[in-house]
């Protein structure tokens, strides 16, 4: 029973450790999740569903109820001689019900559902893209927290490696070998190390919380970031969302052509009224009676001083606006992308001369280490290059962590 217990709790055990590993590529996955705006999917969908539904309606019969009730100065009369027609009254009254069914529109319902449901596709799509754009924001941060955690270590090294030479130097000093106080410029510099650690501990806090917020996951300081290893092709085609999106806008614009088209179309409606009042339609029956009314009615714009034509020019402009702004995107982003190269170029030639410059500065440490040890140099000339030594293999962190952000970059922008 115990060895279950054991294995449960190691089981229990692996699996939380397992959940505290987070990559870049979860951060992505995330805030395709869990933003706020992927809310206004199901929101558009629900508004799509009843656009579509109110445009449908349309081919539905129509039904009206109408009810009247008049007092006119004057009535018709009939000026006969000995004729026996009663004067029609002048407080009259009517209700009617009304039924209206349409029965050709030449296309037009269907039109209307296609400019619908293209104005639905290219909102969905602008949603995908304002989330993508986020993108650049969670790599920023993600190699942000790296940046953190790379410096700590480092940090960490650079602590142990002084509290060693701190018992050095305080033994030789208790041997006459090394001037009193000559720890002291050591236990200052642990002291600054102490502040850094609390520096930085502060800033990964505030980077993890923006993270946690952006993709909507609880992220503690305990969670380990997974060094990602980005590879970058270069030089080929953008598949960004914003190309699609552009388009979803040209479709939208074809099936509103398509719509402007049919709007002089021929229209045939169907009709029937009943009706009961004073008077009906024998105006010469002067009391309350019951009617009716049937028929067809056809309505065709026949000339609309070139109103069609001009509403179909103006959405063939929309249109080369749309090529305009496709065309700017691109070079933009060409633009943007050749930046980057650039960037990651020169941040690798960076790091090829920072690994000389430690190598450099190692020697010179070490030879320092032996003068200090024999009391040739103070504390404070070693102390120097210790730090200079710390700063040059601090700097070769942050351009490797940033020529990591410069191509996950890039891959942002081209769309990868």
């Amino acid at each position: 029973m115990k060895k279950v217990v054991f294995i449960l709790i190691a089981v229990i055990s692996f699996s939380s450790v397992a959940q505290e590993i987070l990559t870049l590529n979860d951060c992505y996955k995330l805030v395709e999740t869990n933003y706020p705006l992927i809310k206004q999917h199901q929101l558009l969908e629900k508004q799509h569903q009843l656009d579509t539904e109110i445009i449908s309606n349309s081919k539905l019969p129509q039904i009206n109820l109408d009810a009247q009730a008049t007092y006119q100065s004057d009535v018709i009369e009939i000026p006969i001689p000995n004729a026996n027609i009663d004067p029609l009254n002048k407080d009259q009254y009517k209700a009617t019900l009304s039924v209206n069914q349409l029965i050709y529109n030449g296309g037009l319902t269907a039109a209307n559902l296609k400019v619908k449901k293209a104005q639905f596709k290219t909102k969905q799509k602008q949603v995908d893209t304002n989330i993508y754009q986020l993108k650049s924001q969670i790599n920023r941060l993600y190699f942000s927290v790296l940046l953190t955690e790379e410096t700590f270590n480092l940090l960490e090294s650079k602590k142990k490696q002084l509290e060693s030479k701190l018992k050095e130097v305080q033994s030789g000093i208790k041997h006459g070998v090394l001037l009193p106080y000559s720890d002291s410029v050591l236990e200052v510099e642990l002291l600054k190390i102490k502040q850094q650690f609390i520096a930085i501990e502060s800033q990964k806090t505030t980077l993890i919380e923006t993270l946690s917020s952006l993709i909507g996951q609880s992220v503690s300081n305990a969670t380990k970031f997974e060094k990602p290893l980005v590879k970058t092709e270069l030089q080929t085609e953008i598949s960004r969302p914003e190309l699609d999106l552009f388009q979803l806008k040209k479709e939208e614009i074809n099936s509103q052509e398509a719509l402007i088209s049919k709007q002089n179309a021929l229209k045939l409606n169907g009709f029937a009224t009943g009706g009961y009042g004073n008077p009906g339609l024998n105006m010469l029956d002067n009391s309350f009676q019951t009617y009716y009314i049937v028929g067809v009615k056809l309505h065709w714009n026949v000339f609309d001083w070139n109103t069609n034509k001009k509403q179909q020019a103006t959405v063939a402009i929309n249109k080369d606006i749309i090529e305009n702004e496709t065309e700017i995107f691109k070079l933009n982003t060409n633009i943007e992308l050749n930046k980057q190269q650039q960037e990651i170029e020169k941040i690798s030639a960076f790091i090829n001369s920072d690994e000389e410059i430690i190598n450099l500065r190692k020697k010179v440490l070490k030879t320092l280490d032996a003068q200090l040890k024999n009391g040739v140099i103070t504390s404070s000339v070693y102390i120097t290059e210790f730090t200079n030594l710390f700063e040059a293999e601090n700097t070769l962190l942050r351009h490797k962590i940033q020529v990591q952000l410069a191509k996950a970059n890039y891959n942002t922008i081209k769309g990868q």
